[in-house]
């Protein structure tokens, strides 16, 4: 029997449930477990920790809350761990987690991967011109932390070495599965196209329960099982294939579906997903399933790695504060607007009698009222809205000044103001994004281990691939007979994520007739209008044939992103579920008995 390689996602972010490793170690039968725990956010909040105590730095829950309770058991099944809880300070995540295991009593041999902090070259990179990859902005004078997205060959050499558990700090998140594969099958530097393959399996079980049902639009399918989900296994064989399941007797949904919906989160074109060690193409990939809770995923392509790491550096650019009320009753949408107005004008008022500027930006969204649709929303007449105001400026006490006058509208000015969350707002720094590409030949990328450290050089090919031509035009239907308006969620499926600045959406057909359809409503001029109240830069619509979908990019749709946005949902998770309204034109006897459509609403629902 083909060998396999079942690798097991215990974690999709810093905080993610400690049951994840627990029940993939006890009840998933995996040879490896890897965990994700590293976002753009969260390098800066680690970098902090780090400046207030140097053994900081790292997600310590990996050690606490995963090691600690299961080391025994990873050791006597031999488990091998990989994972980025390195965060800014491996070495001292690596120091913790030895301490664990000598207290436990297992012998694991731990290894560091290390060159992905380039702090020490910023005075370098800023003599040489370098400016922000997407907005072409000049470095910032101060940075809080630079990292480069690293592969995954230090991770596959460090397993070669023998090392139990790898640490790395900042990789590309499908590294902490492709690491392992490039192991176990020996795949080289120039195998292209099982490279891709393996990054498409990270990629699919990184955000953990998001590939097992977790998020799905069709929620229904899933909401009797989200109080036990099982984490996702990805099954790997040597040809690149590999077939997602979860862990006999959990909760949660593995279809062609949820798979879909992972496989378009967060990504760009998908002819041209720019990884550390390939550029993958995911165009033409191909679903099947294959058993109950079962999915086989083949078909990635992959083209030679660009000579550049994309670098994600964060900087410190003033102070938010944010606060949320309650108001009931009639006209609760106005007289939330209203009050609104008040507490801006009076804070700004007594903040220039205090010798500040006013707001640098300021963001109010009456939630309930459907503030997120824009000029689709239809709740306008709601009785019971939450007011949510955030506030931006570049000194923290002239935000005190805003903290202080928060609650005097609770006597000054609407009836009903109730339940002001998390009391009087305290000023939060705030955090920017700026991503830069530096040369990988100037980057010394080595591992760790049993005392000794080796250097791992980049594979910089003569190959790389041209730019890509015309991507080709889809399918349009002539409009011949009579149409009727559908909302796209009876037509599709589908995910939104962030890329910094950038929205993306990814639409899945529900049924490969659907597609042109829904093609010929949803051009990038219409989704720009429709999110216009969002949007601030380009729309982009790219294909997806293997997937039956679309992949938009909403540029500078995010209000600057992450901790940098003041909108109530920086990350836009929302964004697909509000996109699931958007009008499509379909033949009118779709709807009839029998046509397509027929029943469309029990089918969208269920």
């Amino acid at each position: 029997m083909s060998k396999i390689v079942r690798i097991g996602c215990g974690a999709g972010f810093w905080g993610d449930s400690p049951e994840g490793p627990a029940q993939l170690v006890r009840k998933g039968d995996i040879h490896y477990l890897v965990m994700d725990y590293l976002a753009e956010i969260t390098m800066s909040i680690l970098a902090r920790m780090k400046a207030k105590k140097p053994e900081l730095g790292y997600a310590t829950d990996f050690v606490t809350m995963v090691m600690k309770p299961l080391a025994k058991e990873i050791a006597a099944k031999k488990i091998r761990v990989v994972t980025n809880a390195g965060g800014v300070n491996p070495d001292a995540c690596r120091d913790a987690l030895l301490a664990v295991f000598r207290e436990a009593g297992v012998d694991l041999k731990v290894a560091v991967v290390r060159g992905d902090d380039l702090s020490a070259r910023v005075d370098a990179y800023r003599a040489a011109g370098t400016t922000e990859m997407f907005s072409g902005a000049a470095m910032p004078e101060k940075l809080a932390s630079v990292n480069a997205y690293l592969g995954a060959f230090p991770i596959a050499a460090a397993l070669d070495d023998g090392a139990d558990v790898v640490i790395t700090g900042r990789v590309v998140d499908s590294a902490v599965v492709l690491g392992p594969l490039i192991h176990e099958f020996g795949w080289k530097p120039g195998d292209y196209d099982l490279l891709s393959a393996g990054s498409l399996a990270g990629h699919v079980v990184e955000c953990g329960t998001q590939a097992t049902g977790g998020i799905f639009t069709d929620w229904r399918a899933v909401a009797d099982d989200w109080a036990d989900m099982g984490f996702p296994i990805a099954e790997c064989a040597a040809d690149g294939s590999f077939v997602v399941s979860k862990p006999e007797g959990t909760g949660g949904l593995v279809s062609t579906a949820t798979i879909a919906e992972q496989v378009v989160y967060e990504v760009g074109d998908p002819r041209r997903y720019i990884l550390p060690d390939v550029t993958a193409d995911w165009s033409a990939v191909r679903l099947e399933q294959v058993g109950p809770d079962r999915v086989k995923v083949s078909g990635a392509k992959g083209a030679a790695p660009t000579a550049s790491y994309k670098v994600s550096a964060t900087y410190a650019d003033g102070y938010r504060a944010q606060v949320t009320m309650m108001i009931a009753g009639r006209e609760a949408k106005e007289r939330a607007e209203a009050t609104a107005k008040a507490i801006l004008a009076r804070s700004e008022r007594l903040m220039r009698a205090a010798g500040f500027d006013g707001f640098a930006d300021s963001s109010v969204e009456i939630l309930g009222s459907e503030a997120n649709f824009g000029a689709q929303a239809r709740a306008g007449a709601t009785r019971e809205v939450v007011l949510k105001i955030a506030v931006r400026h570049a000194s923290k006490d002239a935000l005190g000044i805003f903290a202080k006058e928060i609650f005097p509208a609770a006597t000054a000015m609407a009836q009903s103001i109730t339940g002001f969350a998390g009391g009087r707002p305290e000023p939060q720094p705030i955090v920017r994004l700026f991503s830069f590409l530096a040369p990988k030949a100037d980057i010394r990328v080595a591992y760790e281990f049993d005392g000794k450290t080796r250097e791992i050089a980049p594979h910089l090919p003569n190959d790389m691939q041209d730019d890509l031509p015309p991507e080709a035009s889809g399918e349009i239907p002539a409009a011949t007979g009579k149409l009727v308006t559908v909302p796209l969620i009876a037509l599709a499926h589908g995910r939104s994520g962030d890329k910094g600045d950038i929205g993306n959406i990814g639409v899945l057909a529900r049924k490969a007739d659907y597609l042109p359809w829904i093609r010929r409503s949803a051009t990038p001029e219409a989704v720009g209008r429709y999110f216009a109240h969002f949007v601030k830069g380009k729309v982009e619509r790219f294909e997806w044939p293997g997937l039956n979908g679309l992949n938009f990019m909403l540029h500078e749709g995010l209000a600057g992103g992450g901790i940098a946005s003041l909108r109530h949902d920086p990350q836009g998770k929302a964004l697909a579920q509000i996109f699931m309204d958007f009008p499509v034109e379909v033949p009118a006897d779709w709807l009839a008995e029998g046509g397509a459509l027929d029943g469309w609403d029990k089918d969208a629902a269920a």
